[in-house]
């Protein structure tokens, strides 16, 4: 179940990839002085991108246990 392990791995790191970008989307928002409505606009279409990204690290995580513990 070595294969798993580094699937898993990989999978985690894509989505580690998108958390940090979803951070650096926000702060761009940020920067950039818009309103309060629209940064609130802003931010909720970055929202699904940051908990896409973290629902993929944590399935990417669960492989890596599950890999581990068949190993």
């Amino acid at each position: 179940m070595e294969y798993l392990v580094w699937i898993g791995s990989g999978v985690t790191v894509l989505g580690l990839v998108g958390v940090i970008a979803s951070v650096f989307m926000v702060l761009k928002a940020k920067r950039q002085n818009l309103g309060d409505e629209a940064l609130r606009l802003r931010l909720n279409k970055i929202l699904p991108v940051n908990i896409g990204s973290l629902m993929l690290s944590m399935i990417g995580l669960a492989m890596v246990i599950v890999g581990v513990i068949l190993a």
